[in-house]
């Protein structure tokens, strides 16, 4: 265009950049946090998928930009809310859940954050394997659920999935496996540098809607948007952080021995059937 160099075209031109610099010191500092911020968690790209080291990750406190619109104070009251433990699991807190036929002579321990990226990758890959050995009977499956990317990420995402995890599970185990793998399926898991979706009760409920079990379950919907489980998502963050021997998410027990390759970072999660099977075959109790 001829007035290529006119005022307006060069104020135009200003904003732009202006903009992308924000855009590009935005993604640097989510960078930064993800991998040296708050000594809680890193990112290793290991295996096509994502590792999230958990160091010295202690509790979920709150106080963060997502809480700023009311979600530090909902989790200040769950913490001092009578527990409600969901149907299906055991404990003095409700904390142990374990799923799979009683007689399974061997566990599977799973320690898993809602909003783990490597959580994701593992589960889009090997999470119905999984599920089709708890159901053949291969070994029980015991679920640690965290929350720490709370702290690192900002918000409150992976307490509040896990909280409508509880509800799922008051439903049924097998809904609570069905809707764990839609959260951390392609379609509705979010990247870990955008918006908190976890953090929205109706975006929970939208992705329950794809579990049958779940889809249009007033009673399930009641407890999400009412926390039911809010203050039994929090015991559940507490007992994963008193595991000192899971240095990431994933992290995968068969039994007593944490299964995984060797890094720097401990073990890393095996991120494909053949070799999740391997690594099983290698540790269950015959």
């Amino acid at each position: 265009m001829s007035n290529r160099n006119s005022q307006a075209n060069k104020q135009a031109a200003r904003e732009r950049l202006r903009a992308e610099r924000a855009r590009q010191a935005k993604k640097e500092k989510v960078r930064r946090q993800l991998i040296v911020g708050g000594a809680i968690v890193a990112v290793l790209a290991i295996a096509g998928g994502i590792g999230i080291a958990v160091t010295n990750s202690g509790g979920d406190s709150g106080g963060t930009a997502a809480d700023s619109a009311g979600g530090s104070q909902v989790w200040a009251k769950a913490a001092k809310a009578k527990l409600v433990k969901p149907a299906n699991t055991s404990g003095a807190n409700g904390t142990t859940v374990v799923i799979g036929k009683p007689d399974a002579k061997n566990t599977l321990s799973l320690f898993e954050d809602p909003r783990c990226p490597g959580c994701a990758n593992f589960e889009q890959n090997v999470g119905t394997t999984v599920e089709k050995d708890i159901k053949d009977g291969r070994y029980k499956a015991a679920y640690h659920l965290g929350t720490f990317l709370d702290t690192n990420l900002k918000g409150t995402g992976s307490k509040n999935a896990l909280s409508a995890l509880g509800a799922a599970l008051n439903v049924s185990p097998d809904a609570f496996l069905k809707y764990k793998y839609a959260l951390y399926s392609k379609t509705y898991h979010p990247d870990e540098t955008g918006p908190d979706k976890f953090a929205d009760d109706s975006y929970l409920i939208k992705v329950a809607d794809t579990v049958p079990a779940l889809k249009g379950n007033a009673a399930f919907q009641k407890d999400v948007k009412g926390g039911t489980f809010d203050r039994w998502a929090l015991e559940m963050s507490t007992e994963f952080n008193g595991h000192k021997e899971v240095a990431s998410t994933p992290t995968l027990k068969v039994n007593d021995t944490v299964i995984g390759t060797d890094s720097a970072q401990g073990k890393v999660a095996p991120s494909t059937v053949p070799a999740f099977n391997s690594m099983v075959d290698k540790e269950l109790k015959k």
